[in-house]
């Protein structure tokens, strides 16, 4: 892949001061992007900020909480005035949970919801004109979950599918004025979202209940999702056990509860029974 395939384009990046999100700054911009990252923690932007501008990055970060619909406005409008454009929106920022729903609190429920879901659709909201006059990309950082829910992360799932039915409206919405819309589904990858997991009354999980060594590793996605963007793709769905869990779920669903409920229950602490 030649160094410096999106020279000049500028790239959105949201919650990316760690796993996915951070890895795709990095890949985004070695290969010639103009990278701005957003993110809820200052000193953790400052630190993802000084690795971009080590590798000779052109960077901007931009503190902003995605489930803000103020805050997605005010990025939009940074990126604008510091840049000129905006190319390429990376709607990566996510929240897990963890938790059956009978005995999770709803305030957990609409926090993933606000975070996944409305997230992704106040940054595409305004990013959307830029985007209309470069013709360029806008992506969803989704899940496999989006194809296929599992219990005790109810909330999840239920973000993830709306995120994907959103982006598949607005692609045939824009498809006739050049724009490019990508979900990424990139299966189960070594990050911190399931330490950072919510239990039922919102605390942090605070460890990952599966085995992160057997996983993909963020960097591994992150040039996945670039080489899937310069192509513009419409779908990209990781990992032969992702790819397998979309094939059977719509083909032998059935068969799949029974597939799906085991996995989750052999889980380090799982609340399945």
């Amino acid at each position: 892949m030649k160094k410096q395939v999106l020279k000049d384009k500028v790239v959105i990046i949201t919650g990316a001061t760690s796993g996915i999100g951070e890895a795709s700054a990095l890949v985004f911009g070695r290969n010639g992007a103009k990278v701005v990252i957003t993110g809820r923690n200052q000193e953790k932007l400052d630190r993802t900020l000084g690795q971009l501008k080590s590798q000779n990055i052109e960077a901007l970060a931009i503190l902003a909480d995605a489930a803000s619909e103020s805050d997605n406005k005010n990025m939009a409008e940074k990126t604008i005035s510091h840049f000129g454009k905006i190319d390429i929106l990376v709607n990566n920022a996510g929240i897990s949970m963890r938790a059956l729903f009978q005995d999770l609190d709803l305030d957990v429920f609409k926090q993933v919801m606000d975070t996944n879901f409305y997230g992704t659709v106040y940054a595409t909201k305004y990013c959307l004109p830029e985007i209309l006059k470069s013709k360029g990309s806008i992506i969803g950082i989704s899940s496999i979950n989006g194809y296929r829910g599992t219990p005790a992360r109810t909330a999840y799932s239920a973000s993830k599918y709306a995120m994907n039915g959103f982006l598949e409206a607005l692609r045939t919405e824009v498809m006739n004025q050049g724009v490019h819309v990508l979900v990424a589904s990139p299966g189960f990858t070594a990050s911190n979202i399931r330490n950072g997991a919510l239990t039922a009354h919102g605390e942090s999980q605070g460890k990952s209940p599966r085995d992160e060594s057997k996983m993909m590793n963020p960097e591994e996605v992150a040039l996945a999702i670039l080489k899937s963007t310069l192509q513009r793709k419409r779908d990209l769905v990781l990992t032969t056990q992702g790819k397998m869990a979309v094939f059977l779920n719509k083909w032998l669903p059935s068969m799949m509860d029974r597939i799906v409920y085991k996995e989750m229950a052999n889980e380090l602490d799982s609340p399945l029974k």
